[in-house]
Order: C-alpha cells, then structure tokens, then sequence
C-alpha cells in the first residue's frame, strides 16, 4: 500500500543500544501522514477539506520480532487498512532488509467537534482520499 525509510541514529535507541520501542510509534504515525502526502495533501489541509479536527488515534499496538540499532535502515510498511464506519485501523510492518523488526496496528478515528465534546465521524472520506493514485 505505501512504504517509508528511516535511518536509525544512536539517539532512537536505548542503554542497550536497540530501539526505545515509544520511536516505532512515532515512525508508524510518520508513515501515515506521509501516505496522506503522497496523495497530495498533508493532515491539516486534508482536515480542512473534509472538515474534521484531525485523524487521531483511538487504539495502537505492536509485536517486536528482532531488534534494531543504530545505523539501521528501518522500512516502515503499510500492508493494509481495515475500514469500518467511524475507525479505521492500518497495518504496519517494519523490517531492515528482509528481517522482520516489528508488526503493529493504529486504529484512527476522524474526529469532528459536538458541541465542547469531540465524536467520530464517516471514515468514507478518507477512504475515497487514499484510493486515489500517488501524486508524482
């Protein structure tokens, strides 16, 4: 569905010199907004148009294969989407080469504002989004 890179520096990783596991997370929610750029738009923007608060998360998870470290160049995939009315979750898969480093999920909701509270709306807008071609 769409892949990103990252180099790992020394600065990702922990005491032992393997990835700080919070820093697959924020290369899972760098991969995201980077999938809704290459469709043209970036988060704000496509806010905007669809006329949400923001693409947050509601859930998130992840299984750790085999370690990671510094010098790493970690490609961070996502492998799928499970679309549902109000959420959807995307299926990411990070790997150095062909080794396997991570499997995990985040589910997002699309956030619109209900009086001072916050609720979910249709997840169809996103979806016809990013069924469009990559802009090149």
């Amino acid at each position: 569905m769409f892949q990103t890179s990252y180099v790992i520096r020394f600065g990702d990783c922990d005491p032992a010199g393997i990835v700080f596991y919070p820093n697959y997370l924020r290369w899972f929610d760098a991969t995201f907004h980077a999938l809704l750029r290459s469709r043209g738009r970036g988060h704000q923007d496509l806010c905007a148009e669809l006329g949400i608060v923001g693409m947050g998360l509601v859930e998130v998870g992840s299984k750790f294969r085999s370690p990671a470290t510094d010098g790493d160049e970690l490609t961070v995939a996502v492998t799928g989407a499970e679309w549902h009315d109000r959420a959807v979750r995307f299926a990411y898969r990070g790997s150095v080469g062909d080794r396997v480093v991570l499997e995990g999920f985040e589910t997002r909701g699309m956030f619109v504002r209900k009086g001072e509270a916050l609720g979910l709306s249709s997840t169809a807008p996103l979806k016809a989004y990013l069924e469009q071609p990559a802009v090149t």
